[in-house]
């Protein structure tokens, strides 16, 4: 048995909760947010059968896509900022960071 988290941002959250649902999976949603951007994220707890984990990837991999996205970068903590004017810069966003896990013992009551 594995469990796979599944970190994801919160755009494809929607989209990713129902194909693990039309797939007959199922999931644990939780809030979350991330260090780089500080936006939200929503994390995925599923478990499953060691031969589930590839199609569980592959819903995954549908679901939460790859996109660019501006931001603008914080201000610098040292030095003057008068100079300092922040631009916009892009950046890639989405997708998802999947982390799977063996698990010893399984309960549900």
């Amino acid at each position: 048995m594995k469990l796979i988290v599944a970190i994801v941002q919160d755009k494809d959250s929607n989209r990713l909760s129902a194909g693990l649902v039309k797939a007959n999976f199922r999931a644990t949603k939780l809030a979350s947010t991330g260090g780089f951007l500080r936006a939200g994220n929503t994390t995925f707890m599923i478990g499953v059968d060691d031969s589930q984990v590839e199609a569980v990837m592959n819903v995954i991999r549908s679901s939460c896509k790859v996109r660019e996205q501006l931001v603008t970068p914080v201000t610098p903590m040292s030095g003057t900022t008068d100079s300092y004017l922040p631009l916009p810069v892009e950046v890639q966003v989405g997708g998802a960071t999947v982390f799977v896990l063996p698990v010893d013992r399984f309960e549900h009551f």
